[in-house]
């Protein structure tokens, strides 16, 4: 017959009585087990979402303090990945997006954002990747930048942008306009012409052929780079009726005052 050990320490047969008071010690055993399982790992996650909390502050109030010049707004930041804690200890954050819809450059609206990869707990090494959106409606875009040739600002459209110029063809001054599609290049963004028309001077002649094909031969180039930090490239362009997005992207960047606050060039 089997036995049990008695709560004095002796070892007596396990009847009826002795087995229900074995079945009434497991749960006391299981329970003193798991719960203070559950303890350690709810407070855990308590302590990395403070961690997490702490993190994201941090790398906010050194993006804000180290804005460029003329550039204002609330940004927000949100740490992905696991375990904040893991991630610092680790040396680096797997994923951190940054957020500001209401920026501002010199008074003109611009909403940006920014995922970066690879972000070390250390801010003064650089990060290993970001990518980033700038989003600007038609009136921004006007007030930011200037089509080199273009009479006048910039009409959004589905892919393209329309302007008016000047030029010389066949001995005649004559004002057109080119619908141009644009081309992400580095520091630079691509008009490529699309399709134009004559709409002053000729002298009654139609120029229209001659315009696209003199126009469609060379893009024209618009400077982007004097509106980024440096390190930044543009790599693709998206553009509607509505708004012009542009996306930039770099590589090994310093969150510093001496990054951020450094415009690139077309130089």
């Amino acid at each position: 017959m089997k036995k049990v050990r008695t709560d004095d320490g002796r070892l007596a047969p396990l009847g009826h009585a002795g087995a229900a008071r074995v079945r009434r010690r497991w749960p006391k055993v299981l329970f003193g087990i798991v719960i203070p399982v559950l303890l350690l790992t709810v407070a855990f996650f308590v302590v990395d979402a403070g961690v997490r909390s702490y993190a994201e502050g941090r790398v906010r109030d050194e993006i804000q303090q180290n804005l460029p010049a003329g550039v204002t707004g609330a940004v927000t930041v949100h740490i992905g990945g696991a375990s904040v804690i893991a991630q610092y200890l680790a040396g680096s954050f797997e994923r951190v997006e940054v957020d500001a819809p209401a920026l501002t450059i010199n008074g003109i609206p611009v909403a940006a954002s920014v995922v970066a990869a690879g972000v070390p707990a250390d801010l003064t090494k650089p990060v290993a990747s970001a990518s980033g959106t700038l989003r600007v409606d038609q009136a921004a875009l006007n007030q930011l930048v200037r089509v080199p040739g273009a009479t006048g600002g910039v009409t959004l459209g589905q892919g393209t942008l329309t302007y008016d110029g000047t030029t010389t063809l066949a001995g005649f001054r004559i004002g057109y306009q080119v619908a141009a599609t644009p081309k992400a290049n580095g520091a630079t963004v691509l008009l490529q012409p699309k399709d134009a028309k004559v709409t002053a001077g000729g002298g009654g002649i139609d120029l229209t052929a001659p315009l696209v094909a003199a126009l469609g031969q060379t893009p024209v180039a618009v400077c982007v780079a004097q509106y980024l930090p440096v390190g930044f490239a543009v790599t693709a362009v998206d553009v509607t009726p509505t708004a012009a997005t542009i996306t930039v992207d770099a590589q090994n960047l310093v969150l510093s005052r001496a990054t951020l606050g450094t415009r690139g060039s077309c130089s």
